[in-house]
């Protein structure tokens, strides 16, 4: 990549960047435009991926509402993420949980990590 796209790209970092890890249960405050009013709207699940790098990084996350599950994708250093905040760790031993489409319940549980 040439030195011009890499000054851009380095221009676009958030300077923060929340830490967590993939099978953490976490609330993102995203920023939500509605006609001319902006608010804060919170999505709280469990992050399935996190994919990419630099100001491309993006992360999934995956909830169930009345029953049905529901999945979004942000950009990482994206101005609509207003922060994360991490609610409990998860001890996971692979990198996208995408066997978590098919479960339910219980079965849809990851376990916590204890430190």
């Amino acid at each position: 990549m040439s030195d011009i796209i890499r000054e851009i790209e380095a221009e676009q970092l958030k300077e923060t960047v929340d830490d967590f890890n993939v099978g953490d249960t976490v609330k993102v405050y995203g920023k939500i435009k509605e006609g001319n009013r902006e608010r804060i709207q919170v999505f709280e699940g469990v992050v399935l991926k996190r994919q990419g790098g630099s100001n491309r990084e993006t992360f999934t996350v995956r909830k169930t509402s009345n029953g049905i599950g529901v999945e979004k994708t942000w950009p990482l250093h994206s101005p609509n993420v207003e922060k994360i905040e991490i609610v409990r760790r998860g001890k996971v031993r692979r990198a996208k949980l995408n066997y978590l489409r098919s479960r339910v319940g219980k079965r849809a549980k990851v376990k916590e990590l204890v430190r």
